[in-house]
Order: structure tokens, then C-alpha cells, then sequence
């Protein structure tokens, strides 16, 4: 992802992910945020949900290359204690062991 995660984009990268996983099940995805600039709750609730997608499925979710600044942002969520983050894209493949 790159840019801005906000209430004005929520709904475009909620429907972009959507549309690419079509009506199959995801059994891990990983979220590479290293060009996310600015996230606010509505971004949350975008990667909330699709969380919940993978999960309820039996798979993991990772996020990697995250913004300090935007990590805050999910630590003050909670979401650190649900959500495995890693500092790059490599280490999280190895720990779901694939991707979408």
C-alpha cells in the first residue's frame, strides 16, 4: 500500500483487496505498508476486516515495513497483540509461509 489510508480512500483499498481475492479463500496475506504515509481509523478498519476474512478461515496475516508513526497508530488500536508485524517482507513470508 502507499499513500493515505483514510476515510476517503477506505472504501477503494477495501474493494481493491476484495475484488483481488475474488470469491476465493485467502489462506494468508501479508500487507507490505512501506509507502503508507498516513493511516486513521477508517484504514484500521479496512485492514480490520480483511484480518477477519483471512482468519476465519484458518489463515495468519503479517504487516511489514511499517511507519513508526502509523505502528502507534496500531498499538494504540490493540491491534499489536492480534496482528504479527516484521520489519521486512521476507520475514513474514517465512513466518505464514505464503501470500497474496
Amino acid at each position: 500500500m502507499s499513500g493515505e489510508l483514510d476515510h476517503h480512500t477506505a472504501e477503494l483499498v477495501r474493494n481493491r483487496v476484495d475484488q483481488e481475492l475474488g470469491g476465493r479463500e485467502c489462506q494468508h496475506m501479508i500487507l507490505n505498508l512501506s509507502g503508507l504515509t498516513f493511516m486513521d481509523s477508517s484504514g484500521l478498519g479496512v485492514i480490520l476486516g480483511r484480518y477477519k476474512r483471512v482468519t476465519q478461515g484458518g489463515g495468519r496475516m503479517a504487516i511489514t515495513n511499517v511507519d513508526p508513526q502509523i505502528r502507534r497508530l496500531f498499538e494504540m488500536a490493540g491491534l499489536l497483540k492480534i496482528i504479527q508485524f516484521y520489519d521486512t517482507e521476507d520475514l513474514a513470508l517465512q513466518a505464514v509461509g505464503g501470500a497474496i
